[in-house]
């Protein structure tokens, strides 16, 4: 039986002519996989960079779809709006449309002193419903005559106006809003050709007594 040194530990084979410092080197020296390590993460990196603008793209893109519909979609319910008013105000106008000859009947019974008892009680609150729903009675002597609110049945001439007026009030007009249901129907008189308005008279009739009095004063 052989025995054993103490202390005497085997060395790995060493190849004929390299040394143990060549050894060394060797186990320092990286790897090829290890060099091409940082080429990968940097294209990596690059790949992720392209996605997050595309994402970013995508989200832009969408986002402004988003406001566009929003958008659209407001400018619907305006319309859809305007349009239920609308056909509420021309449903009223239909309605009181129908209920004007019974103004006018109401009208004439007050003007002649006929409208008492319940006869008044029921043209009253018939009138307060009708005011309620937005109808507005138009129409005075005096004021001048337009031909987009007013009809004109009578024509006459007047040597104490200036302009086109209406001087009597044949049947009252209606409207609701800026709506007109039916125009007032008037007399109307002109100036007569080539007469000089009151108006003016007085304010030449005042130069000249205005002259008198001054040449008067004059030495």
């Amino acid at each position: 039986m052989t025995e054993e040194t103490p202390g005497f530990e085997e060395k790995p084979d060493v190849p004929s002519g390299a040394t143990s410092e060549d050894a060394g080197t060797e186990d320092a020296t990286p790897s090829s996989e290890e060099a091409a390590a940082p080429a990968g993460d940097t294209d990596q990196t690059a790949g992720l960079t392209a996605q997050l603008d595309q994402v970013r793209t995508a989200l832009s893109e969408r986002t402004a779809d988003l406001q566009r519909l929003q958008a659209e979609y407001q400018n619907y319910r305006r319309r859809v709006e305007r349009d239920r008013v609308t056909v509420k105000e021309i449903a009223i106008a239909g309605l009181l449309s129908e209920l004007l000859p019974v103004l006018d009947d109401v009208g004439r019974a007050r003007e002649h002193g006929e409208l008492l008892g319940g006869f008044k009680s029921v043209a009253e609150s018939l009138e307060t419903v009708v005011a309620k729903l937005g109808l507005q009675q138009f129409g005075k002597e005096g004021e001048p005559f337009d031909p987009t609110i007013h009809e004109a049945l009578m024509h006459s001439y007047a040597p104490d106006v200036t302009e086109t007026t209406c001087v009597a009030i044949l049947q009252p007009g209606y409207r609701i809003g800026e709506r007109t249901i039916r125009p007032a129907r008037v007399a109307v008189a002109e100036p007569q050709p080539g007469a000089t308005p009151a108006a003016a008279k007085d304010t030449k009739e005042e130069q000249a007594a205005d002259e008198e009095s001054g040449g008067g004063e004059e030495v």
